[in-house]
């Protein structure tokens, strides 16, 4: 993960801004929890003010970002989480795991060191739908669900699904985010806080024909269907595990 957003991670902030409907549904799962460590913390999305946060995350890119006031992060990774068991009473991933070098080890080292909730914002893989993929479909091969649930389930046992809608003002900049605001994926900056675009060789032809799409009508014809909806289903979910006492 470190290497994606060292690179591409420049500028992460000022797109990536947590959506307050996101951050509701979170905060009911992470119920009275008081610690939580909160594993790929980038910026700080997601990060509740009523909780003792240890932010954990490789990149230093990524720390230099976080906003003043929010706890400081130790750089690290999922797979090595320097801490004791049970030593969080809940722990988070938000739009993480698949940057993760090893999945497995994450989860176990994530359990290990709590004793209650395990929380992720995750996907599932239902971006296949989503028309952007149209534009790019040399990525086509890559969308597969963030969080793989069989793994989950081998590390943690029974989990919790919530879907989670995206509204079409949702102000967290991640892939399906612009849904209804097609032309926010022409800003450089609106991709660069997108991990999706790194898997991109060369985006400006399809960036060009995006353009022109929009200018002449051809995308509202396509997918004008979707500016009268005010939220919608792209496979994000909030998966809720319980590490065990």
């Amino acid at each position: 993960m470190s290497a994606v957003y060292d690179t591409i991670g420049k500028g992460y902030a000022d797109y990536r801004k947590p959506d307050p409907r996101i951050a509701a549904a979170i905060e009911t799962a992470l119920g009275d929890a008081r610690t939580v460590i909160n594993i790929g913390a980038g910026t700080g999305s997601y990060e509740s003010p009523r909780r003792a946060i240890t932010p954990v995350e490789p990149s230093a890119t990524m720390i230099a970002q976080r906003p003043a006031g929010v706890a400081k992060a130790i750089q690290g990774s999922a797979e090595h989480l320097p801490f004791p068991d049970k030593h969080f009473d809940a722990a988070t991933a938000f739009l993480t795991t698949h940057h993760w070098t090893d999945l497995e080890a994450g989860l176990r080292e994530m359990k290990r060191v709590t004793r209650g909730p395990c929380v992720f914002f995750d996907q599932d893989g239902a971006t296949h739908d989503f028309w952007l993929i149209d534009y790019f479909a040399e990525a086509r091969p890559y969308m597969r669900p963030l969080l793989n649930m069989e793994t989950a389930r081998a590390v943690f046992g029974d989990l919790r699904i919530v879907p989670i809608p995206i509204p079409w003002d949702c102000t967290d900049g991640f892939l399906c985010a612009y849904w209804r605001r097609p032309e926010r994926y022409l800003e450089a900056g609106a991709r660069g806080a997108i991990s999706f675009f790194s898997l991109i060789d060369d985006p400006e032809p399809a960036l060009a024909r995006l353009k022109q799409d929009l200018a002449d009508g051809t995308w509202a014809k396509r997918y004008g269907t979707l500016l009268g909806e005010t939220q919608k289903d792209f496979g994000y979910r909030l998966v809720v595990a319980q590490a065990g006492r």
